[in-house]
């Protein structure tokens, strides 16, 4: 079965990299360009995991992933950021009872891999 991955990310460029680098690796990833949008798509489709921006206009990363795991509570989240306010967002999260994984952008896609895998993905 393939992992179907919803990546959002308000730089397109960076969605779009790390769609495609997922793709590759055999995973179905859907893209969305911001947390609203990916919400949405959401509901309407499974995703095993969610790979999503962090500071984003309107919807930020975090309030994005807490939406989608209402939706879909079994979602794998991983946070990807390159912005020093995401500390903040992450300990109001914490304080809300979620906890989240976050990487450093840019992420090596060799790092994104190992951290899929830790989350238990049917990845060789």
């Amino acid at each position: 079965m393939t992992p179907h991955i919803l990546v959002i990310d308000d730089d397109t460029a960076v969605a779009n990299t790390v769609a495609m680098v997922l793709n590759m690796d055999g995973f179905e990833a859907t893209v969305a360009y911001s947390g609203e949008t990916g919400v949405e798509l959401a509901r309407n489709r499974e995703f095993d995991f969610l790979v999503t921006g962090v500071v984003m206009p309107r919807m930020n990363g975090i309030e994005a992933a807490i939406e989608v795991l209402k939706l879909l509570p079994k979602c794998k989240v991983l946070l990807v950021s390159g912005n020093n306010d995401s500390n903040a967002l992450l300990q109001d999260a914490l304080s809300r009872g979620y906890k989240f994984e976050i990487l450093a952008k840019p992420v090596h896609p060799l790092v994104l891999f190992q951290t899929l895998r830790s989350f238990g993905t049917p990845l060789s």
